[in-house]
């Protein structure tokens, strides 16, 4: 599935100074399998890229299409199959279920496509560092857990896209770097693209190419 923007620019940074390099206002497609670094300052649109992206803001001018299909057509019941099947997501915010355990949290995304055995997921969080943290609730972790935590259910299902809204802010070079190999091999596995959202940092990966806000 390929992503297209064309002179999207949503309302409330319609008085922002956009770059010419912006995707904003901008003819842009984004081609399945891509991997790209999404780079913006703060305040320019970031969060809201992703929530536009996955058609859950449609506060905007101008259009996005999936494979030339405009997203403001879209119905609730096809949504929830593109966004079990096609479009994953690792909010900024995170959107964990604070008083669940780190398991339930992962279970009850899984459950809904069934991607991966109660082994591998726990399997998947000792390799990200939190094998320790399978039960204990999501709120009492530290960011850079919940951050993981929240990876590894974006992972959790199919997807053709995975869009990340600066998914490293509270980790390490090395804890990065182990969720960035995860990353990689699951967009291997599936020929799947991702978005990356940043604030200029580049985590040494080798994006297919860099966009700006």
């Amino acid at each position: 599935m390929n992503i297209q923007f064309q002179g999207v620019m949503p309302y409330p940074l319609q008085n922002i100074q956009h770059g010419a390099e912006s995707i904003w206002g901008s003819q842009v497609e984004l081609k399945k399998g891509e991997r790209i670094l999404l780079n913006a300052s703060s305040g320019k649109g970031k969060s809201t890229f992703t929530f536009t992206s996955l058609g859950l803001r449609k506060d905007y001018e101008g259009t996005i299409t999936y494979d030339d299909r405009n997203i403001k057509e879209i119905k609730p019941a096809e949504w929830t199959k593109i966004r079990q099947q096609k479009l994953s997501v690792v909010f900024q915010d995170l959107q964990l279920f604070p008083k669940l355990s780190v398991r339930d949290n992962l279970v009850l995304k899984n459950e809904l496509t069934n991607t991966y055995t109660e082994a591998q997921l726990k399997a998947k969080l000792e390799q990200l560092g939190n094998g320790d943290k399978r039960q204990q609730e999501c709120g009492l972790l530290s960011m850079g857990q919940q951050q993981r935590v929240a990876i590894i259910r974006a992972l959790s299902q199919p997807f053709e896209w995975l869009i990340m809204d600066e998914p490293f802010s509270h980790l390490d070079k090395e804890n990065t770097q182990l969720c960035l190999d995860m990353i990689h091999q699951r967009c291997e596995e599936l020929g799947a693209g991702f978005v990356l959202t940043s604030l200029g940092e580049t985590h040494d990966y080798p994006y297919s190419r860099e966009l700006k806000l």
